[in-house]
C-alpha cells in the first residue's frame, strides 16, 4: 500500500502553481510551501501542475527547482516532480555514470517492476538520452556482469502465476551445481535469472531451499571469495524472492549512512515506492529495527529534506 496523503479537496493545477512560484518569490525560496503542496500530490496531479506552471509563466518548472533548490532536498524533488517512468531513466543513467556503477539501480527496476512498467522505463530512457537502456549498460559494463545486466533489462519476463513444478526442480538443480561448483557465470545460471516469470523463479528458489536447507542467495553470501558479479546474483534472488524485504534492507543501509553518503538510495526507495508498497516497507522496517522508519528518518536527517520525505512517508508536516 502506498504512503502518499493526498487530499480529498486537491486545489486546480493552476493554483498549486501559483503557490509554487510564490515560493520563489522575495529572499530566498520558501521550501516549507513546496513541500506543502508537492509531498501530497499523486503522479498524474503533479504532472499536471508542470503543465500549468509552464502555460501560466512560459518556463520549465522542472528547470526552475534546479535553479531554485540544492542538495538532497532539490534531488528528491526533481526525482518526485518528473513522471515516473522518466524519473526511473533518469536513475537508472545516474547509476551508470557513477565510477562505480550502481547496479542494484538496475536490478531492482528489472527484476521488481513489471514487465510493462519496466518497458516504459526503457522506452523513456531511450527518449531522453536518444540510446537504449541496453545499450548503455552494455558499454559501460563487462565479461559476465554484462551478460547478466543486459539479459535482464532487454527482458520481457511472463507476468502470470503459472509454474511448471518438473521445470523448477530442474532448475533449481542446475543452480545448486552451480553453486556447489562455483560456477556463478554459468551460461544456465544467466539464463534462469534473465528470462524465467517471477513466480517459476520463486518455485525454483523454493526447490533450491527445500533441497539444500538455505536459501540460494544466503548460501550466496557464505562464498568467501565473493565479487560484483555474485553481488548482482544476489540482489536478483532478493528482489524477485521479496521484494519488500529487500527495500527494507536498502534503507536501513541507507539510514546508518546518512549525513556521509547515501541519502541517495533513501531518496530513491522513498520517492520510487510511496505510491506503491511503501506502507509495507515502513512495516517491515520497524518490525526488523524496532524503531519506526519516520522516527528513524527524524533522527538522520534535517531540515526541508527530511520535511519532504517524511512527507511522502505519509506525515501531515507543519
Amino acid at each position: 500500500m502506498a504512503t502518499l496523503l493526498v487530499p480529498h479537496d486537491v486545489p486546480p493545477p493552476n493554483v498549486d502553481a501559483e503557490a509554487i512560484k510564490a515560493a520563489f518569490r522575495g529572499w530566498g525560496t520558501d521550501e516549507k510551501a513546496i513541500v506543502a503542496v508537492l509531498g501530497y500530490r499523486n503522479a498524474p496531479q503533479r504532472r499536471q501542475i508542470r503543465i500549468a506552471y509552464e502555460q501560466l509563466f512560459e518556463e520549465d518548472l522542472v528547470k526552475r527547482f534546479e535553479s531554485e533548490l540544492s542538495g538532497h532536498l532539490e534531488r528528491a524533488v526533481y526525482r518526485w516532480i518528473l513522471d515516473p517512468e522518466d524519473r526511473d531513466a533518469v536513475l537508472a543513467h545516474v547509476a551508470l555514470r557513477k565510477p562505480n556503477e550502481d547496479f542494484a539501480v538496475l536490478v531492482e527496476f528489472s527484476c521488481i517492476y513489471s514487465p510493462e512498467e519496466f518497458l516504459g522505463v526503457r522506452r523513456a530512457y531511450q527518449h531522453r538520452y536518444k540510446r537504449s537502456l541496453e545499450e548503455d549498460v552494455a558499454a559501460n559494463t563487462h565479461d559476465d556482469f554484462r551478460k547478466l545486466l543486459v539479459g535482464l533489462v532487454s527482458a520481457y519476463r511472463y507476468n502470470g502465476g503459472e509454474i511448471d513444478a518438473k521445470l523448477a526442480k530442474s532448475e533449481a538443480e542446475i543452480l545448486e551445481r552451480a553453486v556447489k561448483d562455483k560456477a556463478f557465470n554459468h551460461e544456465d545460471v544467466i539464463r534462469i535469472l534473465t528470462t524465467r516469470s517471477k513466480a517459476q523463479l520463486i518455485a525454483t528458489f523454493n526447490h533450491y531451499k527445500d533441497a539444500n536447507g538455505i536459501s540460494i542467495s544466503k548460501q550466496l553470501g557464505q562464498d568467501r571469495d565473493a565479487n560484483e558479479f555474485t553481488e548482482a546474483l544476489k540482489t536478483v534472488i532478493r528482489c524477485i524472492n521479496d521484494p519488500v524485504k529487500y527495500y527494507e534492507k536498502v534503507v536501513r543501509n541507507a539510514i546508518k549512512k546518512v549525513g556521509k553518503s547515501d541519502e541517495d538510495a533513501l531518496t530513491r526507495v522513498v520517492v520510487t515506492r510511496a505510491e506503491k508498497d511503501l506502507r509495507q516497507i515502513k512495516e517491515a522496517y520497524h518490525k526488523r529495527n524496532s524503531v519506526t522508519l519516520d522516527d528513524a528518518v527524524k533522527k538522520e536527517t534535517s531540515g526541508d529534506y527530511e520535511r519532504f520525505i517524511l512527507a511522502l512517508l505519509g506525515n501531515q508536516t507543519e
